[in-house]
Parts: C-alpha cells; structure tokens; sequence
C-alpha cells in the first residue's frame, strides 16, 4: 500500500534550501519515492491552515517513506533543510 509523506517548510535561508533542493531528488528517487507535489499554488478552503511551502511525496510503502527520511543518503539533505526551513512533517498509508 502506498504511503505519502506531506510537508509543510517555512524558508527562513532561500540560499541554503535552494541547495538542498538539489540535493533531496535523488534520495527520494533511491528510496523508491517521487514527488506528488512540490511548492505549488495552494488555498485553504476550510480551516485555518496555511502552509508556506507544501511538499507531498509517494513511496511504495510507510516502511520506505521512514527509511528515506532515516537514510544515510538523505541525512546530509536533511541537515539542510532543518538549517534552512522549520518543517511539519506526517507520513499516512494510502487506501
């Protein structure tokens, strides 16, 4: 079953985070993931909810999804982004 990791990233560095934009393709790829969405336009249409940035990721499955967060290949990326945004991040199974 497939799993979606969504996040929400506030930029606080753009120059930083446009380096780990380079970086983060390739280990979501090696994990078997792809991109759903990235930085799109977005509305809230109910609630209070507005994300800065939101980024929505496919995996196979949740076991993937937490060992592409967890991976040696995304750990330098990871640094990155923690450097350069404030993330909310979820993973849910898929129907």
């Amino acid at each position: 079953m497939s799993a979606y990791i969504l996040v929400d990233i506030d930029v606080t560095d753009p120059v930083v985070y446009e380096e780990y934009k380079k970086l983060a393709p390739a280990t979501v790829t090696h994990y078997g993931g792809k991109y759903i969405a990235r930085g799109s336009k977005t509305e809230t249409l109910e609630g209070d909810w507005t994300p800065k940035r939101l980024v929505i990721l496919e995996f196979p499955n949740f076991e993937q999804a937490k060992a592409w967060l967890n991976s040696p290949e995304y750990s330098e990326a990871r640094k990155m982004r923690h450097a350069s945004a404030r993330s909310q991040m979820i993973v849910i199974e898929g129907v």
